[in-house]
């Protein structure tokens, strides 16, 4: 047991590096975007303290109204209502927790698969193994938003077609990204030692391997994250995502297509939404990935 406990004890400072939290706090980028994406999540987990409306119901006396600090606003709509009346502030509230839900699973579907076959991967046989790999690297050369529609034409449009859509689509960078930092670390001398105290091939990857490439994994879901959201408003856009009358984003953006000229508050808030969830994402991933980089742990 004693032989065993030295190599877990080498993973540590790679791991969980002494000033991750002190330097992801001074990150002034990192901050802002954990605040925009805290609101975002406390409309999506209490949206009926921030809408005004029911996102579905339609006031017939009050189609395309302006925004509440337009010349001719209400403060009944702050944000303006839609063609059929709905309010647009609550479905973009409500709106939050779908792009959010979508976000969240795409990335676990797709890092959980992604990370285990590229582990693997370097552990099965050279045949397999070359096999998996270049079917891999097929999925990585096609256009990955394309390769999403595919797969939602074949599946049929809906919502959670289209969260494993993207997820398929997003599994081959992790893999490739658990293979490489796997091959990278398969020499170093903790795995020498842990092999050579007795630990068998998956304890060494999932044990004392898979903490040390955690850092380009943990950055690649968040970055995924940021792109799920985009994928699913640019499927609901098109009509293969949420389906009405469900208040997604993208697809509020593909009912005011006509409106462009005459009212262009529905397009402008669902486009600033998508827009600032994916800008407070990549400020916060951008800072995780300066606070994991092993050359400021000295720091």
């Amino acid at each position: 047991m004693s032989t065993l406990a030295a190599p877990r004890a080498a993973v540590v400072p790679d791991t969980v590096p002494a000033g991750l939290w002190r330097r992801l706090a001074a990150h002034r980028g990192a901050l802002a975007g954990v605040a925009l994406l805290g609101f975002f999540v406390l409309c999506a987990v209490l949206p009926a303290a921030f809408a005004p409306h029911d996102p579905n119901v339609q006031y017939r006396d009050a189609l395309l109204a302006p925004p509440a600090f337009s010349a001719a606003g209400s403060l009944r709509f702050p944000l303006g209502t839609d063609d059929l009346g709905r309010d647009i502030a609550s479905r973009l509230v409500y709106g939050a927790r779908i792009s959010l839900l979508v976000g969240v699973a795409a990335v676990a579907i797709a890092a959980l698969p992604g990370t285990l076959l590229g582990l693997l991967c370097t552990v099965l046989p050279t045949g397999f193994a070359l096999l998996l790999a270049r079917a891999i690297d097929v999925l990585m050369a096609l256009p990955g938003l394309l390769l999403a529609i595919v797969v939602v034409a074949l599946l049929g449009p809906g919502l959670a077609n289209a969260v494993l859509a993207i997820a398929l689509v997003s599994v081959p960078g992790y893999f490739r990204l658990a293979r490489a930092g796997a091959l990278a670390e398969a020499g170093r001398d903790y795995v020498t030692a842990a092999r050579a105290a007795g630990a068998g091939p998956l304890r060494i990857l999932f044990v004392t391997v898979l903490p040390n490439v955690a850092a380009p994994l943990i950055v690649q879901a968040a970055m995924g994250f940021s792109g799920a959201i985009l994928d699913a408003a640019a499927l609901g856009f098109l009509g293969l995502g949420a389906q009405p009358p469900q208040p997604e984003w993208g697809a509020m953006l593909a009912n005011a297509r006509d409106y462009i000229e005459r009212a262009w508050w529905v397009v402008t808030f669902p486009g600033l939404a998508i827009l600032l969830v994916v800008y407070a994402t990549n400020l916060f991933a951008d800072g995780l990935r300066d606070a994991l980089d092993p050359r400021l742990r000295s720091a």
